[in-house]
This record gives C-alpha cells, structure tokens and sequence, in this order.
C-alpha cells in the first residue's frame, strides 16, 4: 500500500504552462479593471470629506448668524467662526478668502476645498433657493 501511495505522488504532475499563463492573463484582465475603479472610489470619498466641511461650516454659519445680528450682504470669514463654532477644520483652505454671504434666500459659500490633492471650488454656490447645492458641485482639480 505505501509503494502504491508513493507511486501516485511520483505521478503528479504540476501546470503546464499555457494553464499558467491563461491565469496570469486573467488575473491582468481583473487588476487593469479594478484598479481604476478604486482610484475613483478613493477621489469620491475626498470629494465627500470636502462636502462634508463645507456643510459643517454652514451650520456654524447659521448658528452665527442666528446668535448675532447679520443683514443681506454680509459675509461670515472663516475666522469669525472659529474657534467658537467650529473646533477645527482641516479640509477647507483659503484661496483668497474664504466666506459665507448672506442672502434673502439663505447662506451662500464661496471659496475652496483641498483634500489630499483633491479640490473642490464652491464658487458662490447657493445652500438655499436658486442654484448648486453642495452634492452638485464636482470640479476637481
């Protein structure tokens, strides 16, 4: 009985070598289909890391503006609401200056988003009434 057990293993045999290469074709074919689609899983999550800021610094803005008097024109800095309205923010950057007007119809946010290469420009995008909402804004630099 061990002669023939030992007789099978002599008999294996391994890949030939067209089998071989049809699995690293495969395994090519899947790589060069997934790898895009998760470089645009990962610049997707940075844009909605942006978009995410940028909603948070419009709630601040609404509390400011809710807690002192503002008239339509004014503009909220970025300065006047930190530290005691938002604790910290990492994701938005000044271009020249960052800002929230107020308007009849609502908040309106202007300025520039940068996450890990990834920007955002929220050139005067409306948060209420006419124009973008923040979902719709999609320029990448």
């Amino acid at each position: 009985m061990f002669k023939m057990l030992k007789k099978k293993l002599k008999d294996q045999r391994g890949l030939k070598l067209i089998e071989l290469l049809a699995v690293i074709v495969i395994l090519g074919i899947i790589a060069a289909i997934a790898i895009p689609s998760i470089g645009n899983i990962i610049t997707n999550s940075k844009k909605d890391a942006i978009r995410a800021d940028a909603k948070l610094i419009l709630n601040a803005a609404s509390l400011y503006q809710t807690e002192n008097t503002t008239t339509t024109g004014d503009t909220i800095t970025i300065d006047e609401l930190t530290p005691e309205y938002i604790d910290g923010i990492t994701t938005i950057v000044a271009t020249d200056e960052y800002t929230v007007k107020v308007t009849a119809t609502g908040l309106i946010i202007s300025g520039q988003g940068t996450k890990d290469g990834v920007t955002l420009d929220f050139g005067d995008t409306a948060t209420a009434g006419a124009g973008k909402s923040l979902e719709e804004i999609d320029t990448v630099n």
